[in-house]
């Protein structure tokens, strides 16, 4: 029978370059339309495989987004590790990060705007990092007059409070609120504002 011009070819894939794939495919789909907005057909094209294989590896449209966002932050942690509990560090690099992953972000924002239960990953993930900050609590490295839950709360949206912005609050910046010189500035001013927020309480002799 001879191929139709709108007809796909799929040669087969080695399973676990064609899940690599997809993944790929998956993670940009869903960080440009979200979860309701993602298309499997699209997906599936950009794999250049069929879309029965999203079904055979993932599932379905929810496990496939469950693994998207289990790549993402295993790629996260390793990127922008809590180490003993140095809050400074971590926003900075934290910051580093989604502003050279823009993709990171905006799969970011849909993941909190779509999606209310928390996967296994992530409250493994959020799990150790609040528990670090308490131990460096305990051992007195920052203030323990904020719960350790809020504290890394806060300094985990600070570390994005320019580049999700508003645009009005953006613009409100001499020049381009995205140049280098703008950027290098807002991550003096957050780290110097997370060191303030974090260090310990000098205690009355």
């Amino acid at each position: 029978m001879p191929a139709t011009p709108d007809s796909k070819v799929y040669r087969p894939r080695n399973p676990e370059a064609t899940k690599e794939l997809l993944l790929a495919s998956a993670g940009e789909e869903f960080a440009e339309h979200g979860y309701a907005g993602a298309r499997i057909d699209r997906i599936a094209d950009g794999a250049h495989t069929n879309k029965r294989m999203i079904y055979a590896y993932f599932g379905d449209k929810d496990g496939l987004f469950s693994a998207v966002l289990e790549r993402q932050i295993g790629s996260l942690v390793q990127a922008v590790p809590l180490i003993d509990g140095d809050l400074v560090g971590f926003a900075a690099a934290r910051f580093d990060y989604m502003l050279a992953n823009p993709k990171a972000r905006r799969l970011a924002a849909w993941r909190t705007f779509e999606r209310a239960e928390p996967t296994a990953a992530e409250r493994e993930s959020y799990r150790a990092r609040v528990d670090s900050v308490a131990a460096a609590q305990r051992a007195g490295k920052l203030t323990s007059d904020i719960p350790a839950v809020d504290l890394f709360a806060l300094v985990l949206r600070m570390t994005e409070s320019w580049l999700s912005a508003p645009p009005g609050m953006r613009s409100a910046a001499d020049g381009d609120p995205q140049s280098k010189e703008r950027l290098e500035e807002h991550r003096a001013a957050l780290v110097l504002a997370v060191r303030r927020l974090v260090e310990p309480t000098p205690q009355n002799p």
